[in-house]
């Protein structure tokens, strides 16, 4: 009887422990989202949103990078590759409503003022 309580005691801790996946915070995936926007690397910024199950329009009014929205940062930074990816899954709206905060001339701007009149 001891024997048996032991092993499934043992085993109870086994599997909760295997199954227990790593909690990840707002502040981390914000700052990564930062980090892959400021360096402009769209593939593991893709790769980084899939592995998260999220999605620009879901988490985009709630990072800011320097004080500013994550299109707003790239902008500044002139990371065209992250930018012109997030005028692309973010809804017309919301890209026309910070159209004024991207410099005109700059790729972005085209990008985002075809996107809006299309």
């Amino acid at each position: 009887m001891k024997k048996l309580l032991l092993v499934s005691t043992i085993s109870a801790l086994t599997l909760t422990s295997v199954f227990a996946a790593p909690q990840v915070r707002a502040d981390d995936v914000a700052q990564n989202l930062c980090q892959y926007v400021a360096a402009d690397d769209k593939k593991r910024l893709r790769s980084f949103l899939k592995m998260n199950k999220l999605k620009i329009r879901s988490v985009f009014k709630g990072v800011q990078c320097n004080g500013q929205n994550l299109l707003e940062f790239a902008a500044a930074r002139g990371s065209v590759k992250t930018g012109s990816l997030m005028i692309s899954k973010l809804p017309k709206k919301t890209v026309s409503a910070n159209l004024a905060v991207i410099q005109s001339g700059t790729p972005l701007f085209d990008a985002a003022n075809a996107r809006v009149s299309s």
